[in-house]
């Protein structure tokens, strides 16, 4: 690709947020936490990919209310905290670029207009200036980190839809994991006598390498333990819900830590 070609496919123009949000790099938490689906954003090139406002507030574009509990989190863990600020629809920072649902032409039942027939070159842009830099940033936090002989769990924060395609989910939360279920097991055990919660066992989805990045790639690969969280929407849509699960997680996240040792 020529100056000029790239020039001409940029994505961000000036003045466009940054992709990457960042909290405490660098501190000396034992927690990283990603949050791959926090925001909604799409860049200025893209209009709004053909769809109305009312589907881009919903679950198909980002993963609601996962910010607001990650950044709680990150405060009260005094945790360094990595988050991705476009919607997913623009490129999902969750799958690997190789698969369709990287950008995906339908999401749920609903069309994507904007993401039919990308050139090339424009799908090589929102890789290079959207999940590159998220991920780049994850690696260099991570790199710093093993640098340092510092020890790491690594907890992705998500989101669901209480209702997918019609049918309801009756999980409160969702504790996601693969081939390392270590951190996964402690956080279902302390979930599950916390007396209120329906607990998902890699519900609603399960972790896989077609279907997921963050965990197998920065998890998995480094040989760290890690957990991806899932929490129901409707509990964590407003800031009061955010905040309760934020304290939720810290305290139970600690116990978890201190358990594996």
């Amino acid at each position: 690709m020529t100056a000029d070609t790239a020039a001409t496919h940029r994505l961000l123009a000036a003045g466009e947020p940054d992709p990457v949000e960042v909290r405490n790099l660098g501190a000396g938490s034992r927690f990283l936490l990603a949050c791959d689906h926090a925001g909604r954003r799409i860049p200025r090139a893209l209009g709004d990919l053909g769809l109305p406002e009312s589907e881009l507030a919903r679950h198909i574009a980002w993963d609601i209310g996962a910010a607001g509990v990650a950044r709680g989190l990150a405060d009260r863990l005094a945790a360094p905290l990595v988050a991705q600020v476009y919607s997913r629809l623009v490129i999902d920072c969750n799958r690997h670029p190789r698969v369709p649902g990287s950008m995906p032409e339908v999401s749920e039942l609903t069309e994507i207009p904007g993401n039919r027939a990308i050139h090339p070159e424009q799908r090589r842009a929102r890789h290079d200036e959207i999940f590159r830099p998220y991920h780049d940033t994850l690696v260099a936090e991570l790199d710093r980190r093993a640098q340092a002989g510092a020890a790491t769990l690594l907890v992705a924060v998500h989101s669901f839809t209480p209702v997918f395609k019609g049918v309801a989910r009756p999980w409160h939360v969702g504790v996601l994991y693969n081939r390392n279920r270590r951190l996964a097991e402690i956080m279902m055990a302390l979930f599950e006598a916390e007396g209120d919660l329906v607990v998902g066992d890699n519900e609603p989805y399960a972790v896989g390498d077609e279907t997921d990045y963050t965990i197998p790639v920065h998890g998995e690969q480094r040989g760290i333990d890690h957990v991806e969280l899932e929490i129901r929407q409707d509990l964590v849509a407003d800031e009061a819900g955010q905040q309760a699960w934020a304290e939720r997680l810290t305290r139970l996240l600690s116990e978890a830590a201190a358990r594996l040792g």
